[in-house]
């Protein structure tokens, strides 16, 4: 016999009417049936309600588990293409990758961007060109389409994707194995028959769960699935998420390292200083972002098409190795521009300019035609401009070493850019392994931000990608 389903009707509102007049039912009912003495029901945690159509049920679990393991194993691939790449390009000599370009002579800079390109550009033009119609945007199919992605298309451009960021374009190295997460989510849904709800839910997760692999982040990458692709903090969602994120992170371990993305960084401590300058940049850190993301949004739309891409990225990868001839941190997707940053190693004049200097050249090589993410770009980004702001308040206000001002600036920028301030926050602290002792400053430049963004745009950086309603997607492969 089914147990029944628990309900609670919402509690009175203002002289006596319900707030509701329908009550919050728990869908699947509890295994226990009676109430606590009180009388009142489970279902009055707003989170403790119904899964609606997406049902957590045992075919749904295999999936997400499937999903999880064909998503740790994808980053590990895409991860092994991006780092043999890398060496492909400038060598396994000692140091990060910023260190082997810098050992490059200005000639090799240049040839290593304008082979990618000339490589890259007719790829994605061909692959464009022979798969017409079939999805890869994996934003575009959660939250407007019907969470199906095409396997060839999405492998194909992702691949193509971490091969160019290996050669050094500035472009983010996440959305091949966040791609292909949605793309494993898409596949195991099929397997087993799930109904569009499961889907897009597992489809999320995946994505996700991607992000989460190849950064070592599973709370994040949770968090990510949560608030940035479904919009919602209940258990039918965060449970999934909290699975196939640990599950594709544990998996990626079998290639992947354990550590933090960003190493030995020190723990830094709490000051006025630090708090007052977070709430002055939090602002002023929304506001650039909200520039930042129309860029980026007007480059999606205007990026070039048809046959002319076969040459855009080469065009455009070589003017960016130009300009990297003077600022080798560029190449790449930032990560050991971050890292630097962190690490307080620059000089005023030098995070000035590569604050000004990476969004645009990120914005060159999506213009171009190429496909890749922002996440590390943006991070970046808020890490040299949070570096920059730091020197020059320390001369007002000493008391910090400039990396926890990039650290504050770093989230900041994240948040706004995603408009997920908690997954930003979140993810922060997980590929740093640092941020405690100064949480409140970060938050606090954080939720500015955010809300500064919110109020005058409300754009993401996958939001303002997304295509008009016909044509190719924007931000596909």
């Amino acid at each position: 016999m089914q147990a029944p389903v628990e309900e609670v009707s919402e509690p009175e509102g203002v002289n006596g009417w319900r707030a509701d007049p329908h009550p919050r039912v728990r869908v699947p009912a509890p295994l226990i049936r009676r109430r606590l003495p009180s009388g009142r029901g489970a279902t009055e945690q707003p989170n403790n309600t119904s899964e609606g159509e997406a049902f957590l049920n045992l075919p749904f679990w295999v999936a997400l588990v499937l999903t999880g393991i064909a998503t740790g194993l994808f980053g590990d691939f895409m991860m092994f293409v991006l780092f043999h790449f890398e060496h492909f390009a400038f060598g396994w000599g000692p140091g990060d990758y910023q260190s082997k370009v810098e050992r490059a002579s200005a000639l090799h800079r240049v040839a290593s961007l304008a082979i990618a390109g000339a490589v890259t550009g007719p790829a994605w033009y061909f692959l464009r060109k022979y798969t017409k119609g079939e999805k890869s945007e994996v934003d575009e199919v959660i939250w407007a389409g019907d969470a199906r992605l095409s396997f060839r298309r999405s492998f194909i451009s992702g691949t193509i994707s971490e091969v160019a960021v290996g050669m050094g374009a500035s472009i983010g190295r996440e959305a091949a194995p966040k791609l292909m997460g949605g793309v494993s989510g898409s596949i195991a849904s099929g397997w087993l028959n799930l109904n569009s709800a499961q889907r897009r839910l597992i489809v999320a997760c995946g994505a996700g769960a991607g992000l989460a692999a190849v950064y070592n982040v599973p709370l994040g990458g949770a968090l990510f699935t949560a608030e940035v692709l479904l919009g919602s903090i209940g258990l039918p969602v965060v449970l999934p998420a909290l699975a196939c994120s640990f599950i594709a992170t544990a998996t990626a371990w079998i290639y992947l390292p354990q550590h933090a993305t960003y190493v030995d960084l020190p723990s830094y401590h709490f000051s006025a200083s630090i708090l007052v300058w977070a709430l002055i940049i939090g602002p002023i850190i929304g506001l650039l972002s909200a520039f930042y993301i129309r860029l980026i949004g007007w480059i999606s739309h205007h990026r070039l098409k048809g046959r002319i891409m076969a040459v855009g990225p080469f065009v455009a990868f070589t003017i960016l190795g130009a300009i990297g001839i003077a600022y080798p941190a560029l190449f790449g997707n930032g990560k050991d521009m971050a890292h630097r940053a962190f690490l307080g190693q620059g000089t005023l004049l030098l995070f000035l300019a590569l604050f000004a200097l990476k969004p645009l050249v990120t914005a060159l090589c999506l213009g171009s035609g190429a496909s890749g993410g922002l996440f590390t770009p943006f991070l970046s980004t808020g890490a040299v401009f949070g570096a920059m702001a730091g020197v020059i308040w320390t001369h007002l206000w000493a008391g910090q070493p400039v990396g926890a001002y990039a650290l504050v600036g770093a989230a900041a920028m994240l948040g706004s850019a995603i408009q997920g301030p908690l997954a930003g926050l979140v993810l922060v602290i997980e590929l740093t392994h640092t941020g405690f002792g100064i949480i409140v400053p970060i938050i606090a430049a954080t939720f500015l931000s955010t809300a500064i963004a919110r109020h005058l745009d409300g754009y993401s950086i996958y939001s303002a990608r997304l295509p008009a309603e016909t044509g190719e997607p924007a931000g596909s492969g």
